[in-house]
Parts: structure tokens; C-alpha cells; sequence
């Protein structure tokens, strides 16, 4: 049985993460679903600034321009160089 008098600490890189990986998991599936290579729109947006590289479909212009470019490509860096380490 779990203890639910624990208190839980919780920080605000975790939700920070957590809405840079639900933002693009959203947009990756509208993109996705209006026949676009994900990778490439988001990376063209990532480098560009631009929002025309993110369709509008299912809000994900919004959505992916409601977190901060900078801190999603710090995210992806993050978890790609964790996944390297991992390999190894």
C-alpha cells in the first residue's frame, strides 16, 4: 500500500520537461497526420524561428510556440546525449 501521507517533492525542470515532451508529441502527430516529415518541420522551426515550418492543424502552431525554443532544444540535446551515454 502506498504511503499518501509521503509528501512528494516535485521540481520545475520536471515539468518543464514534461511540457516540452507533451508539446511535441502533440505537434509531431499533427504534422505527421497532415503528411509531413516531423523531423524536418520541427528542426527548420527549432533553427529558424519561423512558425510557418508547424502546420495549425490541431492547434500545434500554438502549441510548440507556448514553450520556450531554447529550452526545447536544451531538452533534446539533454536526452540525446543521455541516450549516447546509454549505448556505450
Amino acid at each position: 500500500m502506498k504511503d499518501t501521507t509521503q509528501t512528494m517533492a516535485f521540481t520545475s525542470d520536471d515539468f518543464k520537461k514534461d511540457n516540452i515532451k507533451h508539446a511535441l508529441r502533440l505537434v509531431q502527430e499533427a504534422l505527421e497526420e497532415r503528411g509531413y516529415n516531423s523531423v524536418n518541420q520541427i528542426s527548420g522551426y527549432l533553427i529558424s524561428n519561423d512558425p510557418a515550418y508547424i502546420s495549425s492543424h490541431k492547434n500545434a502552431r500554438t502549441i510548440i510556440q507556448g514553450a520556450d525554443r531554447y529550452e526545447i532544444i536544451e531538452e533534446l540535446v539533454r536526452f540525446y546525449l543521455s541516450a549516447i551515454k546509454n549505448e556505450e
